[in-house]
């Protein structure tokens, strides 16, 4: 009996504290669940549903004689000939152009409002690239056709076009774009900005490193995550831009989103419905690409700013 009872007893207290821990972390999760419905159920429905119908569409074709559907991959096929793969490429090529412009001209002006010392500025500078970073369509376009377009304000007071400018051009689309995509990259890049601690430096500077080997050696190793992250951020931004260009250039240049528009009012051949919906999917298709390559980039730079 003594032996039982010295066996048995030391097990209890190590057994019901885990059992207790199991069974009140099944409310918790079950909590959470039903606290994230809401999102699950805007997701599928916003997100979901219209994907599946895309989807479809770039598949899919229907006969009106017959009004059969059939499976197809014509529409795929046709999204990236032509005059659909010159509109990509062109596309492609501006978002990587004012990515590159925003990545480099976006951290340099982060960088001096933390560097700055002047109380209020960095409020200032974060809240206004806030608002600026969701500014365009086409109130934005407006406000640059007045300023810089033919007939804009600094057009004429500075004799513009006879130095070679045009507004209405991928150049003067580009720096439309750069009006949104420099406040963004500023509110992206700050934080991991106050991330570089002043002892890194001091260390350095102890050590005998000038500024630019702190920079090369120290700096952007660290920021190479959240520099790249914003780049592909501001490169997906760019990609999706539609009111701004519809706006402003019209059809006169070649983008991915213009075509879309043009396809879904109809100005296609007969048979080639399904074409706005296989460009669509390819715009999704580099969107996954964009943000399979930024959310990992994203959580290694967060490790910095712990």
């Amino acid at each position: 009996m003594p032996t039982v009872a010295t066996t048995v007893s030391p097990s209890v207290p190590d057994t019901a504290p885990a059992v207790s821990g199991r069974a009140g972390a099944r409310p918790r999760r079950s909590s959470a669940t039903l606290a994230a419905l809401p999102l699950l159920v805007f997701v599928t429905v916003f997100f979901g549903l219209p994907m599946v119908a895309v989807g479809v569409g770039a598949v899919t074709v229907t006969d009106r004689a017959t009004d059969t559907t059939t499976l197809t991959a014509d529409n795929l096929t046709r999204s990236v000939q032509g005059a659909y793969l010159d509109a990509l490429t062109s596309s492609i090529n501006l978002s990587l152009i004012t990515a590159a412009l925003g990545v480099v001209l976006g951290t340099l002006l982060a960088q001096a409002v933390v560097a700055s010392r002047l109380p209020g500025l960095r409020n200032l500078v974060v809240t206004a690239s806030g608002v600026l970073a969701n500014f365009g369509g086409v109130p934005l376009a407006f406000a640059f056709i007045a300023t810089l377009g033919i007939s804009g304000v600094m057009t004429e007071l500075l004799n513009l076009t006879e130095a070679g400018w045009s507004l209405y051009t991928p150049a003067g689309l580009a720096v439309v774009y750069l009006y949104f995509l420099i406040p963004l990259m500023v509110l992206v890049i700050a934080p991991a900005l106050d991330g570089l601690r002043p002892q890194w430096r001091e260390a350095a500077a102890n050590c005998g490193a000038t500024g630019w080997q702190f920079w090369r050696l120290i700096g952007l190793p660290v920021l190479g995550p959240s520099l790249l992250g914003g780049f592909v951020l501001l490169f997906g931004t760019a990609f999706a831009a539609y009111a701004t260009a519809a706006a402003m250039v019209g059809s006169v240049l070649p983008l991915v989103t213009l075509q879309i528009a043009d396809a879904l009012s109809g100005n296609v051949l007969i048979g080639q419905e399904g074409v706005a919906s296989a460009l669509a999917l390819d715009m999704v298709i580099v969107a996954g690409l964009v943000m399979a390559v930024y959310l990992p980039l994203q959580r290694r730079s967060a490790r910095w700013l712990r």
